[in-house]
């Protein structure tokens, strides 16, 4: 049975607080980490033009004649993430002082993110590899993650992500991380984040667009919700940030990927099928939240959760590189070159996690944490 607080503030009692839960590893959402990150890898590799094109010598439409239709829908998982961050970072923010929080935040990001960016540069750098590589100056801003405001070439294809990343958590930590963390602070973000993001998409500012992310928003947002519905799931307040914000957040998918009307489009992707997938990743939260997917507490996941973000972060352009060895070098089929093309790419992300995260992330941690 949860415990209730009841704080009081001037005398007047506030709605009763449920005591924070015992958090243990909830390893379902390990799990949803690496569906949210293979159905980006889909994409990349099957479900867009461009690039990847010149990995299978052809485009993927002919490689996947009816795959590349739902693989096109892949991008979506980049949503997924997000709506997982919320939950994980309003988490692990809470209870948590500001220099803890960023030192846990910047020791999960940078050492991954860093040999990636290296490892990327030098793969691209080889002569018998087609693709461009950025210049020696743009991979050291890079390093930075910085790239995406200051204008320069990326590395990352994905890195853009990490951008939006990083601005949620610089909010979170101005808002809620650096007061202290309540369910009353915590809701006060959520509405006044969401009432400025509508805001700021009626006032056409490129600054508040940067910072706010109208776009984005609501998607942190209602991970965040969701962690208040795992904290109290009779929390009606919560639910209400979790509803609104999934009904922003369609909207805006729909309108960034629906593209029916475009004749020169990879896929046609519907609105149904957006919404679908973004109801997917609010409920699949959302279950999780709930206790519902306790059962899923196989230790597996705890290792797919581990590799899911050096996946993410070297899957697209050395999966190209990958692909064309195997598919044009070698003339393995389509399929058996997509799957052997995701399991080294694991393998990969295993090999970063062993020998780059696990030694460097808690020396930096604990570097971050005592500096002054």
């Amino acid at each position: 049975m949860t415990t209730l607080t009841v704080r009081e503030v001037s005398g007047t009692p506030l709605r009763p607080e449920p005591a924070a839960p015992r958090e243990t590893r909830l390893r379902a959402l390990d799990g949803l980490r690496l569906v949210a990150a293979l159905m980006v890898a889909a994409y990349h590799y099957g479900g867009r033009g461009g690039d990847v094109t010149a990995a299978w010598g052809s485009s993927p439409k002919s490689q996947f004649p009816t795959l590349h239709q739902y693989f096109s829908y892949g991008c979506l998982g980049v949503q997924v993430f997000f709506v997982i961050s919320g939950f994980v970072i309003c988490m692990s923010g809470w209870g948590r002082p500001l220099k803890s929080f960023f030192a846990s935040r910047a020791s999960r990001l940078l050492p991954a993110y860093w040999a990636a960016v290296v490892l990327v540069t030098a793969v691209f750098a080889l002569p018998m590899v087609a693709y461009r590589t950025v210049s020696p100056s743009d991979a050291l801003v890079n390093m930075t993650m910085l790239q995406q405001p200051l204008g320069v070439d990326r590395v990352l294809g994905v890195c853009w992500t990490l951008w939006a990343e990083v601005r949620f958590y610089a909010l979170f930590a101005l808002c809620v991380v650096l007061p202290g963390a309540s369910r009353r602070r915590v809701i006060l973000f959520c509405a006044g984040w969401t009432l400025a993001a509508a805001i700021t998409q009626a006032a056409h500012q490129p600054l508040l667009d940067v910072v706010l992310m109208p776009e984005y928003a609501p998607f942190f947002i209602g991970g965040v919700g969701l962690y208040l519905v795992h904290r109290d799931r009779r929390d009606v307040y919560a639910w209400g940030i979790v509803g609104v914000s999934f009904l922003i957040g369609q909207h805006y998918a729909v309108r960034g990927l629906w593209n029916a009307t475009d004749p020169g489009a990879f896929a046609h992707r519907t609105t149904l099928g957006i919404v679908a997938v973004v109801a997917f990743g609010f409920l699949a939260v959302a279950a999780i939240a709930l206790g519902w997917l306790h059962w899923a507490n196989w230790r597996w996941l705890t290792v797919a959760g581990a590799l899911t973000y050096p996946f993410y972060l070297v899957h697209e352009h050395l999966g190209w590189v990958v692909i064309h060895a195997l598919h044009i070098g070698l003339g393995l089929p389509s399929a058996a070159t997509f799957a052997l093309t995701v399991a080294a790419m694991l393998l990969l992300a295993w090999l970063l996690n062993r020998y780059v995260e696990k030694p460097l992330t808690p020396k930096l941690r604990s570097a971050l944490a005592k500096a002054r």
